[in-house]
């Protein structure tokens, strides 16, 4: 954690509020494919990253890179559409530093998105999966340095990352809706390259449902600053067993993600209702 980021998150900040009425309690993160959440988005201010003082620029395709202020059914919410991956070569203080403004505006509680290739023989493509813990095999912690207690403790604890009341009413969101929904063990591995067959059968072993790229660091930091947090993958891919893996595209993944996005966009919308 470089000496200045409390400072950077500070004019970044200082700068977005100069263009809201608003002041958000609720903030989402949208993955690959999800970024149509946001159009959504009633009295909506677009604020894209490139004006944000200390915010990098997003390379990914699909992600639109912009803040968006605005309603969502009855709550105010703050939604990242497009985020960034340790993959495009920023440091993971880069990688998770719009999560650590969203606090400095208020937010209290994130909502999380991705999407992931599945290694539980049960999950299939297009399936909504609510994340109950995660296993971070990426080769950088975005804490890792001096730390500074303005912006969080030294040890965080990580036994109780993905809220489980939130969890619960997601489930019940889920069925209530007939959506096809699972909890499952995120695993993050640092990519762009998508995993052979054998690091497939490794993550089945070690107790993973899902693998991707991201939103692990952006839980550390989250929990780092105290947010509440809320997790959730659709299935990009189906790659175990072994035998039922395809070649896969960022084309194809992008498919599967806009296909299903009108379901996570519904779960979304009445979860939210639920959060003070």
């Amino acid at each position: 954690m470089n000496d200045r980021m409390f400072d950077q998150i500070k004019e970044a900040a200082d700068y977005i509020v100069t263009h809201l009425n608003v002041k958000p309690k609720i903030g989402m993160v949208l993955g690959t494919g999800l970024s149509n959440i946001a159009s959504e988005i009633e009295d909506e201010v677009i604020i894209r990253y490139a004006a944000i003082p200390w915010f990098s620029h997003s390379t990914v395709a699909s992600h639109k890179g912009e803040m968006v202020f605005g309603r969502l059914g009855e709550k105010d919410v703050v939604i990242l559409a497009g985020r960034f991956h340790y993959y495009e070569g920023y440091t993971m203080q880069q990688v998770t530093f719009p999560v650590r403004v969203l606090k400095e505006l208020g937010v209290e509680t994130i909502l999380i998105s991705n999407a992931a290739g599945s290694v539980n023989a049960a999950y299939e493509a297009g399936d909504i999966v609510f994340l109950k813990d995660h296993i971070n095999l990426m080769p950088e912690n975005p804490l890792r340095g001096p730390n500074d207690e303005r912006l969080g403790l030294r040890f965080p604890d990580m036994s109780d990352a993905y809220d489980k009341n939130l969890i619960e009413k997601a489930v019940e969101i889920a069925n209530k809706n007939n959506i096809r929904c699972h909890q499952g063990v995120y695993v993050a591995l640092q990519g762009p390259n998508l995993e052979t067959p054998s690091e497939y059968n490794f993550i089945n072993v070690i107790g993973g449902d899902l693998v991707g790229m991201s939103t692990v660091p952006e839980v550390l930091v989250a929990r780092h600053c105290g947010m509440r947090v809320f997790g959730v993958s659709v299935v990009s891919n189906k790659c175990f067993p072994l035998s039922a893996i395809k070649e896969t595209t960022h084309e194809s993944v992008i498919a599967v993600a806009n296909e299903t996005e009108p379901k996570l966009a519904k779960i979304f919308k009445e979860i939210i209702q639920f959060i003070d």
